[in-house]
Order: C-alpha cells, then sequence, then structure tokens
C-alpha cells in the first residue's frame, strides 16, 4: 500500500522535529523601574531634601534643626532599606541567562 507523498512528507516533518517540551521562561520580579517602590523610594529621598533645606533657622535663635548630615543619614537607611527590599523581591528569581557555562 503507498500513501500519498504529501502524508508521507508530513510523516517525516513530524519525525524530524525537536518534541522536547518548552517550558516558558520568565522572572518571578519585575525590573525595578517598573515597580512602586522604585517610585516611593525616589519620593522619599526627594522628601527627605526638601525637609532639609526648608527646616532651618529661622524663628529659632538660627539653630538648625534639621542638619544635612541627618538628611543624608536618614537617605543612606532609606537607601539599605529599599536595597533589603529589592533583594527580598529577587532572592528567588530565575536566570534568563542561556550561556551554558554559567549553569
Amino acid at each position: 500500500m503507498t500513501t500519498p507523498a504529501s502524508s508521507r512528507t508530513g510523516m517525516l516533518a513530524d519525525a524530524d522535529r525537536d518534541v522536547r517540551p518548552v517550558h516558558a521562561r520568565g522572572d518571578e520580579t519585575k525590573p525595578s523601574w517598573k515597580t512602586t517602590e522604585l517610585y516611593l523610594y525616589l519620593a522619599a529621598v526627594i522628601g527627605v531634601l526638601i525637609a532639609s533645606q526648608a527646616v532651618g533657622g529661622g524663628a529659632h535663635n538660627g539653630s538648625d534643626y534639621f542638619t544635612a548630615d541627618k538628611a543624608w543619614w536618614y537617605i543612606t537607611l532609606l537607601t539599605i532599606g529599599y536595597l533589603a527590599s529589592r533583594g527580598l523581591a529577587k532572592a528567588g528569581s530565575r536566570t534568563r541567562d542561556a550561556d551554558p557555562r554559567t549553569r
């Protein structure tokens, strides 16, 4: 029994095709610029800088209650908190690196 050429070609094409399952690869977390935590961090830093500039001398004998070193200390604390939150968010992330040397 002979089969038409088109069905034989179809069978050969199916046999030659790679049938391994394709797994979707992706990251568990979004890039930092797509998250609200980055924008909240930047808003907090800007708020600290504005508050440091606005609160100063004046009616209180010229003493500065929110000095620059205190402002930078708060910015440092905010940065540590932001970096820790991003580190926790990325802790379980998978990589998209397809280089076999890094596996």
